[in-house]
Parts: C-alpha cells; sequence; structure tokens
C-alpha cells in the first residue's frame, strides 16, 4: 500500500491513537450502564450472564430490545477496543525505532507514552465486564479472578510508574521541561493512567467477599487513588499558568476536559471502595453523603464540560481537526469528556437520587436523566465511528498535512 492510501494514523502515528482504544472501551461501560441499572440482580453488586437471560426470558419487549442492544453495544465496542489496542501496540514499536523518537522524548510530550498503560487498563476492565455479561458461571470462579485481576493491574500500574518515572527522573534531573509549551492539560495524561489502574483495582473491593482480598483492593487502589490526585493537582496549576500567558495550544484543547473523564473514575473507584467497606468492614456511609458526593463531582465535570467547549469554539478547534482538512489524533480525547459525562449521570442518578428517595426508579423523571446520558453516549457512539473512518480508513487521496 502506497503513503498516498495508507490511513491518516499510520502516515503520522503517534502514541495518543491509543486514545482510540480507550474511547471504544469506554462505550463498552456505557452499555454496561444499562444492564447495571436496568436489570435485576439480586444478591450481586453487577449484573451477569445468568441476571441478564432471566431479565430476557422474564421481561416485556422493551427489556428484551434494551438488552439485546446492550449486549451487542458491548460485543462491538470490546471488539473495537482490542483491535485499536492491538493495532497500537503494533505501530509503537516501529514508532519507538523511528528516527524522530528521541526527540520525542526529550519533549514534554514524552508523557504521550502514558496513553498505552491507560489503554491496557481500560482493556483490562473492559474484558471483565465482556466475561460478566456474556460467559455462564463466571460468578462462580470470580474470587479465584480477582487476585490475577489485581495482578494485571499491578503490572500495568509498574508500566506507567515506570514511563512517568523516565519523564520526571529526566525533567527533575536535568531540567529541560519547557513550560511555555505546557498551555494546555495534556500533562493529567499521566493522572488518568494511574486513576484507571486504580478503578479497575478497586473492583475486587466492591465484588469479593473475602476480606483478605476485600483489604489489599482498598488499600492498592487507595495508592493509586492518591498518587493520581496529586499529579492531576500539580498539572492543574501548570496547565492553567501556561495558558493565561500563552494561550491555550489549539491542537490539545481537548485536554481541557480530561478532568471529566478522570473524576468519573476516581468517583466509582471511590462508590466501590465504600461498597467494600460497608460489606466487609460495617462502615456504613448514608444515601445522603454518596448524593452529595457524586452531585460535587458532577457539578465540577459540568463547569469544565461548559468551559472547555467554550474555548474549542473559540479556538475553532471542530473546523479545524474535527472537520477541516487538519487530522489530530488529539480529537480522540473529545470522546472521554462525553463518555464520563454519560456514566456520571448514572451513577448520580442510581446511586444518588434514587437510592436518596428523591426519584422514583423508572419514573418520568428517572427516564428523563437518564435519557440525558444516554444521548451523550450515542453521540460519543457517532463521533467514534466518525473518528475511525476519518483516520483509519485507507483514503486513494493525498491527505492534508496533520498539524504539529
Amino acid at each position: 500500500m502506497s503513503s498516498r492510501t495508507l490511513p491518516a494514523a499510520a502516515q503520522a502515528y503517534s502514541p495518543l491513537y491509543f486514545l482510540a482504544s480507550l474511547g471504544a472501551g469506554g462505550l463498552t461501560v456505557t452499555f454496561f450502564m444499562w444492564l447495571m441499572f436496568w436489570v435485576p440482580h439480586p444478591g450481586k453488586p453487577v449484573p451477569v450472564f445468568e441476571d441478564i437471560m432471566a431479565a430476557f426470558a422474564t421481561g416485556g419487549t422493551g427489556m428484551q430490545g434494551m438488552i439485546i442492544l446492550a449486549m451487542a453495544g458491548i460485543a462491538v465496542f470490546f471488539f473495537l477496543n482490542i483491535k485499536a489496542l492491538v493495532w497500537n501496540l503494533n505501530h509503537l514499536r516501529g514508532f519507538v525505532r523511528a528516527e524522530g523518537y528521541a526527540a520525542f522524548r526529550a519533549s514534554n510530550a514524552e508523557t504521550q507514552m502514558m496513553a498505552m498503560p491507560l489503554a491496557l487498563a481500560m482493556a483490562v476492565n473492559g474484558a471483565f465486564i465482556a466475561g460478566l455479561v456474556f460467559v455462564p458461571g463466571l460468578w462462580s470462579i470470580t474470587e479465584y479472578l480477582f487476585p490475577l485481576a489485581m495482578i494485571a493491574f499491578l503490572a500495568i500500574g509498574w508500566m506507567a510508574f515506570r514511563h512517568l518515572g523516565a519523564f520526571l527522573g529526566r525533567v527533575i534531573g536535568k531540567g529541560g521541561f519547557d513550560h511555555g509549551a505546557n498551555n494546555s492539560f495534556a500533562q493529567k495524561l499521566p493522572a488518568f493512567a494511574l486513576a484507571m489502574v486504580g478503578v479497575g483495582m478497586a473492583a475486587p473491593a466492591a465484588m469479593s467477599a473475602n476480606p483478605l482480598t476485600v483489604g489489599a483492593s482498598l488499600v492498592l487502589s487507595t495508592f493509586f487513588l492518591m498518587a493520581a490526585g496529586v499529579i492531576a493537582a500539580i498539572a492543574l496549576v501548570m496547565g492553567i499558568q501556561a495558558m493565561l500567558e500563552k494561550g491555550v495550544a489549539p491542537e490539545a484543547a481537548p485536554t481541557l476536559m480530561i478532568i471529566i473523564p478522570l473524576l468519573t473514575v476516581l468517583g466509582i473507584l471511590m462508590l466501590r471502595q465504600d461498597h467494600g467497606l460497608h460489606t466487609t468492614f460495617e462502615v456504613h456511609g448514608s444515601a445522603g453523603e454518596t448524593l452529595v458526593m457524586l452531585s460535587r463531582i458532577l457539578s465540577v465535570q459540568g463547569l469544565f464540560a461548559l468551559f472547555g467547549l467554550f474555548v474549542l469554539a473559540r479556538i475553532g478547534y471542530w473546523s479545524r481537526f474535527v472537520f477541516g482538512q487538519s487530522t489530530s489524533a488529539g480529537a480522540y480525547a473529545l470522546v472521554c469528556p462525553g463518555v464520563g459525562l454519560s456514566v456520571m449521570m448514572h451513577f448520580w442518578l442510581n446511586k444518588g437520587l434514587v437510592a436518596a428517595g428523591l426519584v422514583a426508579k423508572f419514573g418520568a423523571a428517572y427516564w428523563a436523566i437518564s435519557g440525558v446520558a444516554v444521548g451523550l453516549q450515542l453521540a460519543m457512539v457517532a463521533l467514534v465511528v466518525y473518528l475511525n473512518r476519518r483516520h483509519f480508513r485507507a483514503d486513494p487521496m493525498p491527505l492534508a498535512q496533520p498539524a504539529a
């Protein structure tokens, strides 16, 4: 295949294309939210294959249609998640051998390598969802799977810290960090990666009945929670200072909303920890406390969504990098905020409003709020389909040069 017919992603590869895998994995989670909150699963914190089949057998046409769509969505986007992950891992090998890799490692962009452990952690989370939904009897062996899952997440976390340590060792030990080129929230990517590892590490706390497993999950996930929080706070301050001086870097503008999926992941992590504390260690929180926590998270997310969308419109990002002739791997970062808001709205509604008795489950208000979450989800489905065609489809016509 000639260079004229190579997909845009292959012509100008960047580790940020791991976000294509991440976005598909996030959409897998959004379809699982339908099953999580709309399918009964008595005695278990999550629905499994047997619960889903029972609901399909006894439910009406609406329930059956929802289950078919949810399972189809999980299957399709988990496949795209793994497909994009494998594609990136293959192309990353050529990228690290390329002539420009040394310059890449000597710049602020080195932290883009954190997109790899971020995508790997998302893939493990997605695989667990696919197993719950499609594998009969999986729940009976989960106590054996939880330690293996924590080992996998520890390995991914170690990889993430190696990349982060190499970057910090260089810029702190030798200097060279370009504050003028830090005019975005791109340096929050390491925090996002560690948070994704942490939320996977917290899953056994919410699902295991073994106190040792729950305790290990609580301790290890807390480490990643705090690490992600510290790095995110530092990156926030540094990024705002540079943006006030230089203005936002146009191609990195989608990172202004990276705090939205970051907070969703950390919010789910804390919910999982609370559940483990409640079921295993008799630490009881109230529905009101959960509602307030989720409302605070959603409020911050709403503020950053408005802020980010305003800036993107002001600099013409959509017309340049999404619908225009310039291509940018960073466009995939637009998927994460929509997915994060959709997932958080489901939790805010079900674990907050419904649990506190403010909204009746399956009432008019319930479906109105759920409709907003589903609307965001479907918009991100359309965006992923569009971006995949734009970046990964071979084009017989010459492509415009991507932005630097």
